[in-house]
């Protein structure tokens, strides 16, 4: 699957604004289209009406950074959305995808995920929302069905957007799960713009596309986000309803990197992530024959 361009980006902003958004009067005229037409688009920031068709269709080349910021103004972008659309307006024409190798976390984020325990959840997330290492507590809460180990084995490492789109125990978690669900697709753009060359991205987000209506309505929406806080409501299998927040600390030295973690928003919350922490540290008790001394 080919990622997003400059001129596709560009079209999905444009047709969200509408005249009024921008400050036009149209004083009743009938519309053909949603938003902004291109010519008033090119318009309100300053630019030729042939410049800008050009930009939309790709064939402009590299636009420079004031009239990347004066779309941006036209567009309300907010800063998450002006950042993609610079790195889209750097990313060569046709990026080559070239396959990446395996993600490693830096051992400082391993020590800082080391040191939390098991009373605060927390998982650390590659680039492409791979589980890169959790502690058993992040484990239990998000992905308990699935084996604690997998994250050390490249072939069965859990991938949190594919469980969250293809997983029906996933989705069946998530009682926000159609909130949660755009902030995915939203942070999967922005991600993609950063990484244009990224084969296994592009696969990914082909997969997940494929895989069924509810990514690929998502994805043509346009969305773009940097999620780093928010709200998780979960029906939790074994601790029930949980409220909890999750917060990410980004790696400066592991770029695309983000040690995500999890507190709770009420009493019954943090008692439940509680009884969560006390099961996964509970020691396993091996049943004896009988006669066997004890050690």
């Amino acid at each position: 699957m080919e990622l997003e361009s400059l001129g596709t980006y560009l079209k999905t902003r444009r047709d969200r604004i509408t005249p009024a958004d921008a400050g036009l009067h149209t004083y009743g005229t009938t519309r053909r289209v949603p938003g902004l037409r291109r010519e008033e688009l090119a318009q309100l920031a300053g630019m030729s009406a042939g410049y800008y068709v050009r930009l939309e269709q790709d064939q402009a080349g590299t636009a420079s950074q004031q009239v990347l910021n004066a779309l941006a103004r036209v567009l309300q972008l907010d800063p998450a959305e002006t950042a993609h659309l610079h790195n889209l307006a750097h990313q060569p024409a046709t990026p080559r995808l070239v396959r990446p190798g395996p993600e490693t976390p830096h051992p400082r984020v391993l020590a800082l995920l080391a040191s939390l325990g098991e009373s605060t959840p927390a998982v650390v997330l590659g680039r492409r929302g791979d589980v890169l290492a959790w502690n058993r507590t992040g484990h239990a809460l998000v992905a308990e069905h699935v084996d604690f180990d997998a994250p050390h084995h490249l072939a069965r490492r859990p991938s949190i957007p594919r469980m969250f789109f293809l997983d029906p125990l996933t989705r069946d978690l998530f009682r926000n799960w159609a909130e949660l669900a755009r902030n995915h697709v939203a942070y999967l753009r922005l991600t993609a713009g950063r990484y244009p060359t990224d084969a296994r991205l592009a696969e990914l987000i082909g997969e997940l596309s494929m895989g069924g209506g509810d990514f690929a309505e998502l994805w043509a929406a346009g969305d773009v986000a940097d999620c780093t806080v928010g709200r998780m409501i979960l029906q939790h299998p074994t601790v029930g309803e949980l409220n909890v927040d999750y917060q990410v600390w980004l790696q400066p030295e592991s770029p695309g990197h983000r040690l995500e973690v999890y507190t709770p928003n009420d009493l019954a919350s943090a008692d439940g992530l509680r009884l969560l922490a006390g099961q996964v540290a509970a020691p396993v008790r091996v049943r004896r024959p009988r006669g066997t001394p004890r050690p």
